[in-house]
């Protein structure tokens, strides 16, 4: 059998590109979104390089990009017209179409953008979980999913909790932090403020029959999902376990975590065939990723770790000490409902970081809200598309163009490759198939002409003041 090493791979890839060929160009500013453009790739003569894109050192493989499912995405995007509904889900899931979006998340139950609070079980002492029940996600998440599900079969989806059902708490309650009487009533929570947890305590009650029921309340939900076609690849065990909020939230320390995965999730998730991964991981300290991972029973459940907001700061040292695990970037941070052109920018510095140091995928958070963004506990936020529910009309935001321009053209599989030179606000990938993306920043107030040398040739473009662009090169 021959085989063709990644050597002669980049090499025959090098000679495709001996060839003048015509690259095609997306770019996007605050005024216009995806407009196609053409570039030329020719021989290189310069001897001022802007950025050089190292095919000869390719770097983690990029599994996908995607965002989460959420209740209110859902009730927003269902008052659509089915055809106006049916031409985003095919813009977000359908391969090769827009998006391309492969893996995604979804809660356990309630999470901050749920409709209100609701567990899958919430009759006290329900040890055996004869009370279980999805019947609620039948009206909205079952169906979000099974929409994107049929522009998309392979869709991965991967899941985990905000908070357990809230018997299973000391202090009975969904929340951890107490909204107060200064808030809005319609956002209040209903939580005292002596019975609110903390960051660095357990907040889930750590008895033996509370560990068990919990494990078998994750292996009803695969199961549940399962009778309703939708495959739950992987978990993560809790959602920011560190932070005390007021809406669905339930802190651990990390060896409260680790004695639930290591004795009782685990092995649970494994008769379901379930990957666990450790998160989601939302403080910039490796010492809370060191204690999972080396744990002597959870470390070897662990498949890979989840990390979002502060836990950016320990992406790097993660990839670079657990290299074999994947990573997630597990929810871009949410901004504030204005979904601005200033917040799109800081969007891209957020996946440049990430999968510069290592994030094997990318996931944007609300996949669609209405127009005004906000949760049942107050917090207004972006999402990809804002809907009118009144007028019945929708709107694709900045950062779903931003998304756009890398998981349209970068493929499951694809590489991230090492660039060089002046000008580091960029991004390159090689494909599969060979191809080579470049996604590219020109954060200037003016427009901007650079030089981008691949291996013995150079593209030549003026960049637009403000822009985001993406070239091809097939």
């Amino acid at each position: 059998m021959k085989i063709v090493t990644l050597s002669l791979f980049f090499y025959l890839l090098a000679l495709s590109l001996n060839a003048q060929k015509t690259v095609e160009w997306v770019l996007s500013t605050q005024s216009s979104q995806w407009l196609g453009q053409k570039g030329l790739l020719t021989e290189s003569l310069s001897d001022k390089i802007d950025i050089e894109i190292l095919l000869d050192k390719p770097l983690q493989t990029i599994d996908g990009f995607g965002a989460c499912f959420n209740e209110l995405g859902w009730t927003s995007l269902n008052s659509l017209s089915s055809e106006d509904r049916e031409s985003v889900f095919k813009e977000l899931f359908a391969p090769g179409v827009g998006a391309n979006f492969n893996i995604c998340r979804m809660p356990v139950a309630a999470n901050d953008f749920a409709r209100d609070w609701y567990s899958y079980d919430e009759t006290e002492g329900d040890f055996e979980m004869k009370n279980f029940s999805i019947a609620n996600d039948l009206q909205t998440l079952v169906p979000f999913i099974n929409n994107a599900e049929k522009y998309n079969p392979g869709l991965m989806i991967w899941a985990s909790p905000w908070s357990p059902p809230s018997w299973m708490k000391w202090n009975n309650h969904y929340a951890c932090a107490s909204t107060g009487p200064k808030t809005d009533e319609k956002f209040q929570n209903g939580l005292t403020k002596d019975n609110q947890g903390h960051e660095g305590a357990n907040l889930f009650i750590q008895k033996e029959e509370y560990f068990k029921s919990y494990a078998l309340y994750f292996s009803k939900f695969i199961k549940g999902y399962r009778d309703q076609g939708i495959k739950i690849s992987a978990i993560m065990p809790q959602n920011e376990f560190n932070s005390c909020q007021i809406f669905p939230s339930c802190t651990w320390t990390a060896s409260g975590l680790a004695k639930f995965i290591g004795s009782y999730l685990g092995p649970a998730m494994d008769l379901e065939k379930v990957q666990i991964m450790f998160g989601t991981m939302e403080r910039p300290g490796i010492a809370l990723v060191d204690s999972i991972i080396t744990d002597p029973l959870a470390g070897k459940y662990i498949r890979g770790i989840g990390f979002q907001w502060a836990g950016k700061g320990a992406i790097a040292a993660a990839h670079k000490k657990y290299p074999y695990l994947t990573l997630y970037q597990s929810e871009q941070e949410c901004g504030d409902g204005k979904n601005d052109w200033n917040y799109c920018s800081y969007a891209w510095t957020l996946m440049k970081h990430y999968l510069s140091n290592g994030a094997n995928a990318y996931m944007y958070w609300n996949l669609a809200l209405d127009k005004d963004g906000i949760s049942r506990w107050g917090w207004r936020q972006n999402s990809l598309i804002s809907v009118d529910q009144q007028k019945k009309s929708f709107v694709y935001n900045f950062e779903y163009y931003l998304i756009k321009h890398v998981s349209h053209y970068v493929k499951p599989g694809a590489r991230l490759l090492e660039t060089s030179g002046l000008n580091n606000n960029v991004l390159a990938f090689i494909n599969p198939n060979g191809s080579v993306v470049i996604v590219l920043r020109n954060e200037d107030k003016t427009d901007k002409k650079i030089i981008i040398k691949i291996d013995n040739k150079e593209i030549r473009p003026v960049l637009n003041a403000d822009s985001f662009n993406t070239f091809i090169i097939r």
